[in-house]
């Protein structure tokens, strides 16, 4: 069973810092460039860690503050890094109504990882989300591109079990 690991340390390259640097210096008198740039970073990174969003306030001169607000509060954005299988369990109200918290109990049970968290060795990362748009299917959820929906605890535990099996085989 993977631990959990709450804090990932940042490992960046001075390559990406380069590249995010050159893009910046590219686009910043640009008007409304704060999202292309986050996006760029985003894509190079796969997340948003503190780390780069210190590169981005020095280069464009908009305070950290303000830009931990944009990306906190887009949901494109993450502050996380993700791990090889994505997994998210939908709690809105209709999921929620028929288990979807106990699926998400059941979910980080068996990887060992906090919703919100990554295991340590990067291979599962679990979210709890907001709707989907799959209410006819809750409880739902998915793990990278792969939904999985109208399922209980005990098909959710063989689901998991198969990634879990899986990433141990890779």
């Amino acid at each position: 069973m993977p631990n959990l690991k709450t804090k990932v340390s940042f490992k960046g390259t001075k390559e990406q810092e380069k590249e995010l640097v050159d893009f910046i210096r590219a686009h910043s008198q640009d008007k409304g460039s704060m999202m292309p740039i986050l996006q760029k970073a985003q894509e190079m990174y796969g997340y948003i860690p503190e780390e780069v969003q210190i590169i981005i306030a020095e280069e464009t001169g908009v305070p950290l503050s303000e830009i931990y607000g944009i990306v906190s509060f887009y949901s494109q954005f993450t502050l996380n890094p993700k791990g090889k299988y994505q997994i998210s369990v939908c709690l809105g109200t209709a999921c929620y109504v028929k288990g979807a918290g106990d699926i998400l109990d059941k979910v980080c049970e068996i990887i060992g990882c906090e919703s919100g968290s990554i295991t340590d060795d990067g291979m599962f990362s679990v979210d709890a989300t907001r709707c989907i748009g799959a209410c006819g299917l809750a409880p739902v959820f998915t793990v990278n591109e792969s939904v999985y929906g109208r399922v209980d605890v005990a098909e959710t535990e063989q689901i998991i079990k198969k990634y879990v099996a899986e990433a141990k085989g890779s």
